[in-house]
């Protein structure tokens, strides 16, 4: 289950698609694959007991990995939205969205405001969303951009990430899923 022999050598947002589900812990496996809302997920998982926590919402670039994904340059800007989703009262994943100034125009300009609400909830409830490919991580904190006091920045984390849009326009979502993450019942999702 959780406590799975980890992977020897780091992996740094690589596709899903390109492991066999063997290759990866069966635990992380189930968790990193779920193409639904991971927000509904940790709802289920923590027994109703879901919270958001807001680190910080600003204006900025984005890192080179999170440009490359979004297929725009560095110094394209943008609004990096960064929170901890808590499962039960305890810091569960640590989640950074990276939404280009363009795509908040239009109808899609709500996401400026989500303040405590889950961005999740708003994606998979829009049916103009579409999902590209899920990309993974197992690398340390530090490089996977969870900030200091989140989590130890050696720490090694599992993570995913994908390239949402709305009405055509791109946005990045990363989840790491934190040393803490030891959701209830999760033998059983």
């Amino acid at each position: 289950m959780y406590k799975q022999k980890m992977p020897v050598e780091p992996i740094f947002w690589q596709p899903l698609s390109a492991f066999e589900s063997e290759q990866l812990p069966y635990f992380w496996y189930q968790w990193l694959s779920d193409r639904g809302s991971l927000t509904s997920r940790l709802v289920k998982a923590s027994g109703n007991r879901f919270s958001v926590k807001v680190l910080s919402q600003r204006e900025d670039v984005p890192l080179a990995t999170e440009a490359q994904a979004l297929n725009i340059t560095v110094q394209t800007p943008v609004l990096v939205r960064q929170v901890i989703l808590y499962g039960d009262h305890i810091p569960w994943v640590f989640a950074r969205s990276i939404m280009p100034l363009t795509t908040l125009t239009g109808r899609v300009a709500e996401l400026r405001n989500l303040d405590n609400q889950p961005l999740g909830a708003r994606l998979f409830s829009d049916s103009s969303m579409s999902r590209e490919t899920v990309e993974v991580a197992y690398f340390n904190a530090q490089e996977l951009a969870v900030p200091i006091g989140v989590s130890n920045s050696n720490a090694m984390l599992w993570g995913r990430r994908s390239v949402f849009r709305l009405d055509q326009k791109p946005l990045l979502v990363s989840e790491i899923f934190l040393s803490t993450f030891e959701p209830n019942g999760s033998d059983d999702i």
